[in-house]
Parts: structure tokens; sequence; C-alpha cells
């Protein structure tokens, strides 16, 4: 297989960033566009010069009429269980935009249908090929600050107010409210980081007079012994990522990309990092192609899915 042959469903904001990196690569070449709206397919087509490429208002005709190896999913995060499913019984390979589903059992089906067909299903959480988060993950596992103890996660967004009238304050298309959207990627470096396995959440949502709910805090407990924190505050005047690894040997602090490790009675040392040598999209194809195993499986994505869940049941709330 000489070319990778790629549709995408959704030619929104992320979809531009997917089609960035995929069209750097020399296998890949996009073949058709699936978009409801038309000026939306246009706006694509016209930024990345894709003049040949087919457009189409449905998928299904998308996966009828095109001949495809692979599918980039970029649509409402309520319409992904059905479009990979028929996606990968189609038999085409599937990237797909977080959250994977917005339920556990969507989320098995849905590896177990990709298990079937004998196809890449990987879920396009960018944070596994980003330096900063490949340091922590491996400075964590190599025993760099010892046996974890505690984890703060927080991200704070001007969520409500960028997404007010749009898709992601609908609950039937987005499931949810900040914690689904952003906040499924800073739950995704909680549990990718650290290994742990969360078995008790004590959350607090409020909706902010929106649809869906804005803010959340929550109190975590592991198998393993830690405790952590996870704020995800979607109504917030800018963006701020911070993350706080506390071990038995020392701690590793993250402030939007820069990281400190910080021992007792010692000067904070800036560690370097290592080179980025792959992305989402690079990874995928990587993977179809067969020259490493899939990045990020949906048996990976299940467990950030499992644990919003496990978030939303304990507070009581049913976003639709």
């Amino acid at each position: 297989m000489s070319t990778i042959r790629v549709g995408m469903i959704g030619t929104g904001g992320i979809s531009q960033w997917h089609a960035r990196q995929l069209l750097e690569l020399k296998e890949v070449e996009i073949k058709a566009i699936t978009d409801t709206s038309s000026e939306n397919r246009e706006k694509f087509a016209t930024k990345f010069s894709l003049t040949g490429v087919k457009q189409f208002s449905e998928y299904q005709a998308m996966l009828e009429q095109v001949e495809l190896d692979a599918v980039v999913i970029c649509s409402p995060h309520t319409l992904h269980f059905q479009q990979a499913t028929d996606v990968l019984n189609k038999g085409l390979h599937v990237l797909i935009e977080k959250p994977m589903t917005c339920s556990s059992e969507e989320a098995e089906q849905l590896i177990a249908t990709a298990e079937k067909a004998g196809k890449v299903l990987q879920v396009s959480y960018q944070r596994h090929f980003q330096p900063e988060f490949l340091f922590i993950r491996d400075a964590i596992a190599n025993g760099e600050i010892g046996k974890l103890t505690s984890i703060t996660a927080s991200l704070y967004q001007e969520w409500k107010q960028g997404t007010t009238g749009l898709w992601r304050q609908v609950p039937e298309l987005s499931g949810g409210g900040m914690l689904m959207d952003s906040g499924s990627h800073i739950i995704d470096v909680l549990l990718w980081t650290t290994g742990l396995t969360p078995v008790e959440v004590k959350p607090s949502l409020h909706l902010q007079g929106a649809p869906v709910e804005i803010d959340s805090f929550t109190s975590i407990r592991f198998a393993e012994g830690a405790v952590a924190g996870l704020n995800v505050v979607g109504y917030a005047p800018c963006w701020h990522e911070t993350y706080v690894f506390c071990g038995e040997e020392g701690g590793i602090f993250y402030d939007n990309g820069k990281i400190t490790i910080r021992r007792l009675g010692e000067e904070p040392v800036v560690p370097e990092l290592p080179k980025q040598t792959t992305n989402q999209d690079k990874s995928f194809i990587d993977a179809i192609l067969g020259r490493h195993e899939v990045k990020v499986p949906g048996s990976f994505a299940l467990k950030v899915v499992k644990f919003t869940e496990m978030i939303y049941q304990a507070a009581g709330y049913k976003p639709y």
C-alpha cells in the first residue's frame, strides 16, 4: 500500500490541524471530505488546495462512492460511535477525535468492531506525542519522584463564552460540557502519564446557566493509594493548564508547557525534553503501514470514557 487514501468527516476547526499534518506526509492523499455545511467544505478545500477532492454532505455517500483506506472523524461527539462503526464495517481504518464515544458501552462495542474488522482504531489525543508529557510519563515510570502520592490537574478555559450557540452546548450533540470536551484531554494526561487506576470520585459540577456543565471539581482516590484533584473550569478569562505530580521523593510541576522538578531542600531543575518525532496523524498512518503499534488505541481511550462516566454518574448528572 504505497498511498493511503483518506476521507474526512467534518471540516470544522480541528479538522484543519489534521489536514495540515496529513498533507505533510508523502504517503497520504485526501480523496474526499464530508460536512453538512457546503460553506465549510468549500473553505476547507480552498485552504488546503484540494481542487480534485470529492465533497459530500452525508458521510454514507462518501463511503459508498469513493475508494478509501482510512477516515478521520472530526464530527460532534455523539455522532462518533455510529460513524466510526460504519467506517470500520466498510473495512477502513479510523482516526477519531476525542472523546472516542460518549459512553463506555459504545466504546467497548467500537473496540470489538475494530478487532473484528482487523483495522486500526486510533484516538486523537495529541499530548501522547508532545515532549512535555512524554517526559512526565517517562519520569514517573522511571521513579524520578518516587511513588506517586498526589496529583492536581487543572484546565481553565473561556469555554462557555466561546461555545455559546454552537453544537458543543447542545447536549444531544456534545454528550456533555467542558469535561466531555476539553476536559477529555486533561483526563487523558492524568491517566496516561501516571498509569493509576481510579476507584472513587467525588465531583461537584456547575452549569453556570448553560445547557451543559461548565465547571467541575473532582476529588479522586486511586487503587494504588494516590489521591488527586481534577479541576476543569470552563468559565474562565483565558486558557491556563497546570499539573502537579507529587511523589515520595519529589515533584513535577507543569505550568502552560514549562516543567520544573522539585526535591526537598534542593534548587529547582528545568529538565531537557525529548524531541518530538511524530504526531497523531503521522502515527496513525505509520500504524496502518505496520511501522509501529497503534499509539493511542481504543482500549486506552475507553479508560477516559469510563472515568468521565464515573464523574457524571457520581454527580447524578445526565447530559442528554
